[in-house]
């Protein structure tokens, strides 16, 4: 067995089938035991729920390899934990947590060839979902249900990698208040790409969404929670109940606290502090971290002193400490990798 012939350190974001992936049905009040098939199809019904009232939950996760060969993912039980709180949320069956990790497992084997080399910048990004398919006409959930689990190599989220980005605060809302924000659920990202495509017309990377309620209250953007950094060098980490729960995110806190020895402030950020904060980021599992150099506002242009150039050293800090754990050259905190192969 042998690597695929790409051209690993200039893969971008998108996806490319690979040899197999797995898929496991729900019926009759039960998940069967699941399979791996090189079939990329998905046959539904015409008035399948997932078409009709959109039951669907999904997630995001990386396979890397190490310098030794090995290859890991990182911190896989809590994608397995959300997708799971993100069913019962949509009135779906929850997928089993150690089937979601065996299936994990499989799909990465099954895929080695697969999965970028060491050194390459690059990994293999995970897809599991779950989803409808039998028929519904009525507004109620449906009885039989898929999960399914692919995987594809890729770059950087943003071109650029490393490179500053800028975002517009969006006159649309990502959520509703007391809403599904928080769950990882397609309908929340299908809520985002009207404001996504003005925005990217518009020369910006990303908008950045305020709380729904108020509009006053930084929320994050359509694809990643918002880090910033204080003129005393705390790390604020804006609070809500209708932001997603990032993996990425809570990783980042430990690390600030634990492993940089920061001081962490967790809560709510009014937009107009924003404009008196050094650093900004972006970070989730695709993203990892994008520093951020400029926001605008309408006619408020927030210039952030960290430039549009490089990082700030805060973020800088950050995405090589995380980075460095994933790659294998940073010692990680109990029970943040799992070994695959």
């Amino acid at each position: 067995m042998s690597k695929k012939d790409l051209n690993w350190s200039n893969l971008g974001f998108q996806y490319r089938k690979t040899d197999a992936r797995y898929v496991s049905h729900f019926k009759d009040g039960a998940w069967d035991k699941g399979t791996l098939t090189a079939d990329a199809t998905v046959k539904l019904n015409e008035c399948a729920g997932i078409l009709q009232y959109c039951q669907q939950v999904f997630e995001g996760l990386k396979a890397y390899t190490w310098a030794d060969g090995s290859v890991v993912c990182f911190r896989p039980d809590l994608n397995a934990e959300r997708i799971y709180n993100s069913a019962k949320r949509i009135e779906m069956p929850p997928f089993p947590k150690e089937q979601f990790l065996d299936a994990v497992d499989q799909v990465v084997k099954a895929n080695i060839d697969w999965v970028p080399p060491y050194g390459s910048g690059a990994s293999l990004y995970l897809r599991p979902y779950e989803f409808a398919i039998s028929p519904v006409i009525g507004v109620k959930p449906a009885e039989e249900y898929e999960f399914r689990l692919f995987c594809t190599p890729v770059g950087p989220y943003y071109k650029g990698g490393a490179t500053p980005i800028a975002l517009q605060v969006s006159d649309f809302d990502r959520a509703a208040p007391h809403g599904t924000g928080a769950v990882k659920a397609g309908l929340n990202y299908a809520m985002s790409m009207h404001a996504s495509v003005l925005a990217h017309a518009a020369g910006f990377a990303e908008n950045l969404y305020l709380d729904p309620a108020t509009r006053t209250y930084v929320e994050e953007t359509g694809g990643s929670n918002v880090l910033f950094v204080d003129q005393e060098g705390r790390l604020v980490v804006p609070k809500s109940d209708s932001i997603l729960p990032s993996i990425t995110r809570r990783s980042f806190v430990y690390i600030a606290e634990h492993l940089l020895h920061m001081t962490v402030d967790e809560r709510q950020v009014a937009f107009e502090e924003v404009k008196g904060f050094k650093e900004c980021g972006l970070c989730g599992t695709a993203a990892v971290l994008s520093p951020v150099g400029r926001i605008v506002d309408h006619d408020e242009v927030i210039d952030f002193p960290s430039g549009m150039e490089h990082a700030g050293p805060v973020m800088a800090k950050l995405y090589e400490t995380i980075t460095g754990i994933q790659g294998g050259t940073i010692e990680a905190p109990e029970g943040w990798i799992h070994h695959v192969c």
